[in-house]
């Protein structure tokens, strides 16, 4: 893919800038994706070449921990600027490397920003639709392979049994088995649900088949996995706009309606283990972030350009 050198160096500019932690202007990173029809294009084509260099063990740069005093929240900015300037520069000659060098293709990076919801037809009629603020890589020519790097994912597969699609998620790896399923990574914990046929969770390892109406929850670092009945109804209900908690953390209910609505959703300090049940449509607490409230049966106060939250 041939890309405009200006263009390019938007896309790299872009594609650090999402990979900051500290990164929190999705609003117009959204407004950039939709301004022009060859942006998104050229996102991915730089996103997934530092994919590739990345598989091939070069070094990429990786943003400084927030726990630094050096680059932390507020703390010394001029510093952030002077690396997020770097890591550009870093990355900009990266790519070109890709390019002069003709990494093998293969893999392809995909990402939803926090509030949108993005559709990827793959070339033998599968679909894979991304919820917010989520990052997928499909590795091979023949796009049987995905990393789901962050966030959820719900796929809609055509099943062979000669090739099965696999994803890939933190430390497992679920096969489909003739089927449509979600996956959720946050944090260190992945969550599989199924509607349709049934997935092959580990079959390495733990070789469990999960079944329509299952979902299966994994730790990393753990041997454990927790499976439960829910109603096929829910799994991949985010596409309309519902997200359903069932005995999760108020943190995890706080990441997800952030990724979901696109306001920034925190939880005060010492209740991010508190369980948490409910089901609620996304779009009325984009407009009302305080109606959440008495859905959940939390109280909600505004903070900074955010919401928080707590029993």
């Amino acid at each position: 893919m041939t890309i405009d050198p200006n263009l390019r160096e938007q896309a790299v500019h872009w594609a650090v800038r999402t990979g900051d932690p500290a990164f929190a202007e999705w609003e117009a990173f959204t407004a950039w994706l939709n301004a022009n029809p060859a942006h998104g294009p050229a996102y991915d084509h730089v996103a997934s070449a530092v994919a590739e260099i990345a598989e091939a063990g070069l070094p990429v740069l990786a943003p400084p921990a927030n726990d630094n005093p050096d680059f932390g929240w507020g703390a010394r900015p001029m510093a952030r600027q002077a690396w997020l300037g770097g890591a550009i520069a870093a990355c900009l000659a990266l790519v070109a490397v890709v390019g002069l060098f003709g990494l093998p293709e293969g893999a392809k990076s995909y990402m939803a920003a926090p509030g949108e919801v993005r559709t990827i037809a793959l070339n033998d009629g599968s679909v894979i639709t991304l919820g917010g603020n989520s990052r997928l890589v499909l590795r091979g020519k023949d796009q049987r392979e995905a990393v789901l790097e962050q966030g959820q994912a719900l796929f809609d597969l055509r099943h062979d049994s000669g090739r099965p699609f696999e994803v890939r998620v933190g430390e497992d790896v679920m096969r489909d088995i003739g089927t449509v399923f979600e996956v959720e990574r946050r944090g260190s914990t992945t969550s599989l649900a199924v509607s349709e046929g049934a997935v092959l969770f580990n079959p390495a390892r733990q070789k469990l088949r999960i079944e329509p109406g299952q979902r299966a929850v994994h730790r990393d670092g753990t041997d454990q996995i927790d499976t439960a009945r829910i109603p096929k109804s829910q799994v991949g209900e985010w596409r309309q706009g519902r997200h359903t908690f069932r005995g999760v953390s108020l943190a995890e209910v706080a990441e997800a309606l952030s990724s979901a609505s696109g306001v920034k959703f925190s939880v005060v300090p010492g209740a991010a283990g508190r369980s948490i049940s409910g089901s609620v449509l996304i779009e009325p607490i984009r407009r009302d972030p305080t109606s959440v409230g008495p859905l959940l049966g939390v109280t909600i106060r505004p903070e900074g350009n955010g919401w928080i939250l707590e029993p």
